[in-house]
């Protein structure tokens, strides 16, 4: 957006880089190929449309047609770094390549690739050169990479599912023992990236190993069957198990003791990455509703149509902001990105969550006949599964309560502002770098941002209208984190006892909230005025009105136009078949 003569330009970084749009544009060239070859996902013939992928998930069975045609196309280029060969640079161009696969099925999004690049993170952040170099060969040639997470105590406290690595008495190596029964690609995968137990007690009891199949000797690895699955039907899930495995020191990656730094600090963009990819899983739902409400009439939808569709749409874009701050954020910001990026893995999916909801009342999920209802259904399953459901929430919310403290000690309120490149979609970035992603005591950018976008809304009040609107909505928001500052700097330090229960979820709540209205402000800032629509402070207002019903902030009714603003451009879409996120590009249909 071009900023009226009321607003002062936000900083700029110490180091500007010009603004460029190769590398946006050319991940937009290879999502579009991706969507032209997996064709049209109406058609009811089709080998990989919604029909398909909904008889597969009916069987059980992957669409494995779909599979060999992304690996037919490079997908897996996509996971590895360009250093190494492969097409990985920015973590929010892979989230744009990304999204036309989960468009169509989410667990195509984890068979077709995304589960080799969470066993691979931590082997690009940690591993030594030969080990990043020989899983760059293995993924570029078309094999399969897996991650066995550490289990998770019960709440009674005894540990289950476990993989330990013990060194051996000549101490020579260790020998991994142990297994997990839920893996997803354990059957297909060539190689395991393991976090085994090294030590009983202690912040360093896990560490990191890369283990190839192939090498494996055969009485030391079982592979065990398949196992049913609720959600995520069309991704194959089955156990691994070791015995006595020999592990030389080479497979280590990173320090002993290093693997539960590396799963927080890679699980940031992991789980960001997914949650912004699937939104575009709503987006057939979102079409659904929108031709409902048009289907036999010439003019507008009914009135009883407006506030939902607009404000589907609405948190749709909210998500994309959200979500694609912060995966700019990682690779310019490593060091700060973090809290934000966390707070976007729970936020995002409990917005996705409660759109699909709204969505669901709206149409009625077992009226009409036809996709719809087995898509509603297929979504409501597999969004839990693929760590976007409460469970995935909790564990992002563990992990984001012990920072509060220190944020609201050191950062909020006092933080310097981000540079302006890092909203400005058109602007270069550096490439992710994973081994720079820094885990907690970081800062907090996105309430950095929120707090110069609201100094300057706050300035340009006089101008009237809706940017003095906006400015009492940034104002409010800006509140609410000062209030939420107070509370949390009465809790303990990161180290110190974590606050648990409903009161953490609260703060943890509001938190990811704040920050995706600060998200949403920046965004719409960043806007150099080539997308009207985006540029326009309507949607903005509507989306800010909406989250701040979630934190219950008195706020002021919204003029009309805001929801006709976002419906129109809703259906304008709709209707030259172009996406629902912040990109609007054109989508097989």
């Amino acid at each position: 957006m071009t900023l009226t003569p009321h607003l002062a330009a936000p900083p700029q970084a110490t180091d500007p880089r010009p603004a460029a749009s190769d590398g946006r544009r050319a991940a937009l060239r290879r999502a579009a190929r991706l969507d032209a070859l997996l064709d049209n996902p109406y058609d009811p013939g089709g080998a990989h449309g919604f029909a398909a992928f909904l008889a597969a998930d009916r069987r059980r069975r992957p669409v494995l047609s779909a599979e060999r045609l992304l690996a037919d196309a490079g997908l897996a280029a996509e996971f590895v770094p360009a250093r190494h060969g492969g097409g990985l640079t920015r973590a929010d161009l892979l989230m744009k390549v990304l999204r036309p696969v989960f468009r169509r099925d989410v667990a195509l999004g984890f068979a077709g690739g995304v589960t080799s690049l969470f066993a691979a993170s931590a082997v690009w952040a940690a591993g030594t050169d030969a080990q990043q170099r020989a899983l760059a060969r293995l993924l570029l040639g078309g094999g399969r990479a897996t991650v066995v997470h550490p289990g998770l105590a019960p709440a009674g406290g005894i540990r289950r599912e476990e993989v330990t690595a013990r060194r051996t008495a000549d101490d020579t190596g260790m020998l991994v023992s142990g297994g997990k029964d839920v893996i997803i690609d354990a059957a297909r995968a060539d190689v395991y990236v393991v976090h085994a137990r090294t030590a009983e007690t202690g912040p360093r009891t896990h560490s990191v190993l890369l283990l190839e199949g192939a090498r494996l000797p055969g009485t030391s690895l079982q592979r065990l069957p398949r196992v049913a699955t609720e959600g995520m039907r069309g991704a194959v899930f089955s156990g691994l198990r070791f015995t006595r495995c020999p592990a030389g020191d080479e497979a280590l990656v990173g320090r002993p003791g290093d693997g539960a730094q590396l799963a927080l600090r890679m699980n940031q963009v992991n789980r960001c990455l997914v949650a912004g990819a699937a939104t575009a899983a709503l987006d057939p739902v979102l079409r659904a509703a929108v031709h409902r409400a048009t289907e036999g009439r010439t003019g507008p939808p009914a009135r009883r149509w407006h506030r939902p569709l607009a404000g589907v749409f609405t948190d749709l874009l909210v998500c994309d902001a959200l979500a694609t701050v912060c995966l700019r954020a990682v690779g310019l910001l490593p060091d700060r990105a973090h809290a934000p990026t966390v707070a976007a893995t729970y936020t995002v999916p409990a917005l996705l969550t409660d759109a699909l909801e709204e969505l669901s009342a709206l149409l009625g999920t077992h009226s009409g006949g036809g996709l719809l209802p087995g898509i509603l259904a297929k979504l409501v399953r597999d969004l839990p599964a693929a760590g976007l459901g409460r469970d995935g929430a909790a564990a992002c919310q563990a992990v984001i309560v012990p920072q509060l403290g220190a944020l609201a000690q050191q950062s909020w309120l006092v933080e310097e502002e981000p540079g302006a490149e890092l909203f400005c979609p058109r602007a270069d970035l550096p490439p992710l770098d994973h081994g720079a992603l820094a885990f907690a005591g970081g800062g907090d950018f996105l309430a950095a941002a929120l707090t110069g976008t609201a100094e300057r809304l706050g300035r340009a009040r006089r101008a009237g209208g809706r940017i003095a609107l906006l400015a009492q909505l940034a104002e409010a928001f800006l509140t609410e984190l000062r209030q939420l500052r107070e509370q949390c700097a009465l809790l303990p330090g990161q180290f110190g006892e974590a606050l648990s229960g409903p009161a953490a979820c609260a703060l943890s709540d509001r938190y990811g909230l704040i920050a995706a209205a600060a998200a949403v402000l920046a965004v719409w800032e960043g806007q150099d005025g080539d997308d009207p629509f985006l540029a326009d402070p309507g949607w903005v207002l509507l989306a800010l009105s909406r989250l701040g019903r979630r934190l219950a902030l008195a706020l002021p009714d919204l003029p009309a136009t805001c929801t006709t603003g976002v419906l129109d451009e809703l259906l304008r879409r709709h209707l030259e078949g172009r996406g629902l996120d912040l990109d609007a590009a054109a989508l097989t249909l």
